[in-house]
């Protein structure tokens, strides 16, 4: 939640660089013209200028980029930049002329606590982050009152965008010859946006039932490990694990040496890349180099929270299902950098002996709700990039504050249940008020 709400802004000279696909930063102008703000943009390829037409395109090289930049920056006279993820090459360079010349800069991200949030910091995200890394600092903090409104799925409109954005990207390239996109942007790039919906059908007639052994025969004796993009920019920037596949050839060779005889180890394919990788080759050749094949099991459409709750313990590079773990008191490693890889919270020792000591590292229930209300209160936004929440109240249909909107108090057992399973809103002292969306989501 951003205090004062997005008339925070009011009155000052802003510049938008990339957004998340689709009319998301169309809909933010909109918001933050409505707040008094003068807002300029910037298109890099024609999927941008599918989406914000009245942006200014930088055709330019893209070493010539940074000066070109400073220079607009100057005659504009920018007060403050907005952009989505700050890895990529284009805002890395951008992060730093600012920077240079003493300009805010405000970092889109999905949502730290998925799916109702998504994240606006200051500087960085995720491991870029200003927050501190000290539970004491947490611990210190005072009560919060969170109110939260659920957010319906957005997947649909998130491959529709993606589609597009892509489509025109493709066809445009000619306009952008010097454009060089943080993943292939070609009109081939359609496709695996079509495919992730086949391959998600097929996997899950595929991998039928096996949820229920996971949940029943088969609770408490796995560990599970949920991968992410092949090109997170968080996984190549913040971790050092030679990408998805040497994460996934370290995760099989560490299990095989050192957990448990009588354990599994359950590897979950990211939604996001379901058109893009399919790494059940590499996986099944490492499982049997590894003599552990009977053990290893390669999952895509299962629902994440009820694998979390019937396994051993969760392994991430730095993804943030490894926050919802720990919210869901699951014992919790990570192998890269995360603004919320803290004693207390994860556990702190090498990998190797996690898979014997996971029991002795249940997270703090009492840091993790104060990390989480002190997260909300500073870097949250209530909402959806791809999908309106509220659009009563914005073009964006963000809430940017909690008393934006005051939700009916549930009763008290169902909203402690929910938030139990959830992991992911609600206050750590006052009475939770929140409806909340655990049940039947990932």
């Amino acid at each position: 939640m951003i205090e004062g709400g997005i008339k925070a802004f009011a009155g000052r000279r802003v510049l938008l660089l990339q957004g998340p696909i689709g009319p998301f930063f169309r809909r933010f102008a909109t918001d933050l013209q409505a707040a008094g703000c003068e807002v300029h943009k910037i298109n890099f390829n024609a999927g941008d200028w599918l989406f914000y037409p009245g942006g200014t395109p930088y055709r330019g090289r893209m070493e010539d980029w940074p000066a070109w930049f400073e220079a607009r920056l100057r005659e504009l006279q920018i007060e403050l930049v907005f952009l989505f993820g700050d890895c990529r090459p284009i805002h890395s360079s951008a992060h730093a002329v600012a920077g240079r010349l003493g300009i805010e800069v405000s970092v889109f991200e999905e949502g730290y606590l998925r799916p109702d949030f998504v994240t606006l910091e200051r500087d960085g995200v995720n491991a870029n982050s200003p927050l501190t890394r000290q539970p004491e600092d947490y611990l210190a903090a005072p009560d919060r009152l969170i109110t939260i409104r659920p957010m319906p799925s957005a997947f649909w409109l998130m491959v529709w965008w993606g589609f597009h954005y892509y489509l025109f990207g493709g066809l445009g390239r000619w306009r952008y010859p010097h454009y060089q996109h943080h993943r292939p942007l070609v009109l081939s790039e359609c496709f695996p946006w079509l495919l992730s919906p086949l391959r998600k059908q097929w996997f899950k007639w595929r991998q039928r039932g096996m949820q229920d052994n996971l949940s029943g025969p088969w609770s408490k004796s796995y560990f599970f490990v949920p991968l992410q993009v092949h090109n997170d920019a968080q996984v190549h920037t913040h971790a050092d694990v030679g990408g998805i596949e040497g994460f996934i050839d370290a995760m099989i060779a560490s299990f095989a040496r050192h957990a448990p005889a009588d354990t599994r180890l359950v590897l979950k394919h990211h939604p996001m890349d379901r058109g893009y990788r399919n790494y059940t080759r590499l996986i099944r050749d490492l499982a049997r180099e590894h003599d552990c094949a009977d053990r290893v099991i390669y999952l895509h459409d299962q629902h994440t929270p009820t694998l979390i709750r019937n396994c051993r313990g969760v392994i991430v590079i730095n993804s943030t299902v490894g926050l919802t773990s720990i919210g869901m008191k699951c014992p919790t490693k990570a192998v890269g950098e995360a603004v919320w890889d803290m004693p207390g919270m994860t556990y702190q020792g090498p990998l190797d002996r996690f898979w014997t000591e996971a029991d002795s590292a249940i997270p703090d229930r009492t840091l993790y709700l104060k990390f989480r209300d002190e997260l909300i209160t500073r870097t949250q936004l209530n909402g959806n990039f791809y999908k309106k929440l509220a659009p009563e109240l914005s073009a964006t249909g963000l809430i940017w504050n909690s008393e934006a909107t005051i939700l009916p108090q549930p009763t008290a057992d169902a909203a402690e249940d929910t938030a139990d399973e959830a992991g992911i809103t609600g206050s750590s002292s006052d009475f939770r008020q929140a409806v909340l969306r655990a049940q039947g989501r990932t």
